[in-house]
Formats: structure tokens, sequence, C-alpha cells
């Protein structure tokens, strides 16, 4: 493991806006979040695969009336938006350095308003579907998670995956699909974002690949 690495993996642990294995707050963390970590009752809002958490800290600089926490595994990453948010004083942000497949263990039932999925692996192989942030096992985790009409934002440039979940979507009796795009920037969506992007979703623009986005909630 390099240098660079250990030194951001003390920084995570000494950092109280990362919640990790390790640390006491982990254990005690599950629909406590308001309570423990953030002090208010504001609504809860999560990405998932946040990466270095561009996203996560970019929504809680627009909307400081909510509570934003970025979900990856990879600590070295989730320390970048951590920096970043201890340097500009972002209080409402958080980080969780967890497996996605575990998202349960870490948020109780209705603990949470809005969840993000932003640019995730695709996994393109038909063997690889479960392994999908949007396939059929993964909204089985989410849908007690959210809280009624909480809403899930779903954006990629991976047209294939964008087909498979706006198929599955709208094959679902217990999903309403408020709308959905296949050129996001083109859309009536654009502004609600305030221009915020993720490192991906700016490679991937700036490559001419158009983005897709959909939003959707449980019925």
């Amino acid at each position: 493991m390099s240098r660079k690495k250990l030194v951001r993996f003390k920084e995570n642990e000494a950092n109280p806006n990362v919640v990790q294995p390790g640390k006491a707050i982990f254990e005690t963390i599950k629909g406590n979040w308001n309570e423990i970590q953030f002090q208010n009752d504001h609504p809860l809002v999560v990405e998932l695969a946040c990466g270095r958490g561009e996203f996560t800290v970019g929504l809680a600089r627009n909307f400081p009336h909510q509570n934003f926490i970025g979900v990856d595994i990879k600590g070295s990453r989730i320390w970048k938006g951590s920096s970043i948010a201890t340097a500009e004083g972002i209080s409402n942000v958080g980080f969780l350095r967890t497996q996605i497949e575990l998202l349960d263990a870490s948020f109780a039932p209705d603990e949470i308003s809005e969840l993000w999925i932003t640019f995730p692996d695709p996994f393109p192989r038909d063997g690889d579907e479960k392994r999908r942030l949007t396939s059929p096992r993964f909204l089985e985790m989410y849908k007690p998670l959210l809280k009624q009409e909480g809403i899930i934002h779903f954006k990629t440039d991976n047209t294939g995956l964008f087909d498979y979940t706006l198929e599955l979507f709208q094959s679902r009796e217990d999903i309403d699909l408020i709308g959905f795009t296949h050129d996001f920037y083109q859309s009536e969506w654009k502004d609600d974002h305030f221009g915020i992007q993720t490192r991906y979703e700016k490679m991937f623009s700036d490559k001419g690949e158009k983005i897709k986005y959909l939003k959707c909630r449980f019925v």
C-alpha cells in the first residue's frame, strides 16, 4: 500500500464526517444519522458509489437545509470529498465507507428522503445483472429505506444500462416513473442540478456522450 493511501486512511479515521468500520459511530448510526451525525432533523439524501464525492459535496453546497451522505467502499476516494467538505466548513455532508450491498445495515426503514445513483458500473454481461445498482435485488433493499414519496435519481452515460433500468422501472407496478430523458443537458431538469457533475460525468460529457437521467419513486 502506498504511503499516500496510508496518510489518507489515517485522516479518514480522524475526520468526523467519515463513518467507517472501526469507529464506534459505525455500529450505532443506523436510524440515528440526524441525531448523531448532523444534530438536526433535515432530510437525508444519499449518493451511492460516490467516488471522490464531487457530487455529494456539490449538492451539500447548494442545499444547506438537507443532509448529504456519500457512500463508497474505497476510503482513498471518499477522502477527497471529506477533505474538501472539511476545508470549506460544509457541515451538512458526510461519507459512509461500506459496501452498497450492506446499505441496510447503516440505514433504518424510512430514514432516506432521496437516493442518487450516479454513473455506476454498468456490468453489461447478462450474468452480472444482479450486480447492477438498479437491478431488482437492489431495488428491494432501497424500497424500505426510503421515506414514503422518497425520490430515486439515476444518471448514466451508458445507454445499455439506462435502457435496462427504464424498461425494468416501467414494468414494475410499485414504481412511479416521474420522468426521464436520454439527453439530460437538453432537458427540463438541467438547471435543477446547478451544473454539479461527477468526474465521470464531466469526462463523458466532454467526449460528446449524452447523459441519461430518470427520476422515480416507490408507490
